[in-house]
């Protein structure tokens, strides 16, 4: 399969700026196995869902990677995107091209960084000079939400802190938020329990990926960057006793949904499981765990779009894409959101 494949025109203004307020008023889209796209709102999705159901969330916490400093007279900005030991990041900077090997870039007063190595695909490392916990503390105080680079801020807005963050984050360790998770609220959550819809919790801690483009023709060629992962006993038991119960599995996020795929067995059972993925997931998977999947829209020539193709069939969302386009949904991080049912791949 080629990259152009997975192509398709997306005007610049869907791309959402700032997430529905309340989170769970976005839209929803949800694509059946059968039948006409239906147009929806997240907070209705109790009602989409069965009594037995179980949702599958990502607990990843987002670090406030993204920095603003100063290397002498020039402004440097440095996101941090995956960890190479204690106090030492690797991170997407601008302008990189005019870092040099030993430059010291300050922070703020008593939090500053020297660039350790610069790498082909134009990452720098970073080496802040202290432990894991004294820079998470700096990060906390001194960072702000890493956003997407198709977010555009003219200045970081303190509402992206909270806004870029789950409701029910609780393991930091991610550099961008498993974004279907940003439609929940403590009132939809609440609602889904009421209605009988059950929710576990695993972890995979969203990397570098998620900023990289796909650079290769060839999507068999593509690699994934690796990142970390957690499925639980708790987790693992609940997927098997709704399984056992007639329940569905419902993945909410392409990070979770590939951190179950990485987590099963041959014959399908979720078990405990710790440690990095690659896991790609293009057209001709053969999916085991999820039956359903809460996602939003992705960009074209994504991995993401690639997965979703894989989960419901690449007609089917090339049809539910332009569906949602002609009807003003909104894309990516802080859009709108589709609920696929699991069906043949095309």
């Amino acid at each position: 399969m080629q990259l152009s494949d997975f192509d398709f025109p997306l005007p610049a203004d869907r791309i959402a700026q700032h997430p529905a307020r309340p989170r769970d008023t976005a839209r929803l889209l949800v694509v059946r196995a059968d039948g006409c796209p239906e147009d929806r709102i997240v907070h209705q999705l109790p009602g989409l869902l069965r009594p037995g159901d179980l949702l599958v969330v990502n607990d990843t916490k987002v670090l406030p990677t993204r920095l603003a400093g100063r290397r002498g007279a020039v402004a440097v900005e440095a996101t941090l995107i995956e960890p190479d030991g204690p106090g030492r990041w690797w991170a997407l900077a601008k302008p990189g091209k005019r870092l040099r090997l030993g430059d010291r870039i300050d922070f703020a007063e008593g939090f500053a960084a020297a660039v350790e190595q610069k790498s082909e695909d134009g990452r720098v490392l970073l080496e802040f000079g202290s432990g894991e916990e004294g820079l998470a503390a700096a990060l906390e105080q001194h960072g702000a939400a890493p956003l997407p680079p198709y977010i555009r801020r003219a200045a970081p807005d303190p509402r992206d802190r909270e806004d870029y963050q789950t409701v029910y984050a609780e393991r930091p360790g991610a550099v961008a938020a498993p974004t279907a998770g940003l439609h929940f609220t403590p009132g939809l959550l609440a609602a889904l329990q009421g209605a009988g819809i059950g929710c576990a919790a695993v972890t995979l801690h969203v990397g570098a990926g998620t900023f990289l483009p796909v650079k290769v023709e060839r999507i068999e060629e593509h690699r994934m960057h690796p990142e970390r992962g957690e499925v639980g006993d708790a987790a693992a038991a609940a997927i098997e006793d709704a399984r056992a119960a007639g329940g569905r599995i419902v993945a909410v996020g392409t990070t979770a949904l590939r951190l179950l795929e990485t987590a099963a067995a041959v014959d399908g059972r979720v078990r405990p499981w710790a440690g990095a993925t690659t896991l790609f997931i293009s057209p001709g998977f053969r999916f085991r765990t999820a039956d359903l999947l809460l996602t939003n829209f992705h960009l074209p020539r994504s991995t993401l779009f690639m997965l979703v193709c894989a989960f419901a069939g690449t007609g089917r969302m090339r049809a539910a894409y332009a569906h949602a386009l002609a009807r003003d949904y909104r894309f990516y991080s802080y859009g709108d959101a589709c609920l696929l049912e699991r069906g043949v791949v095309a």
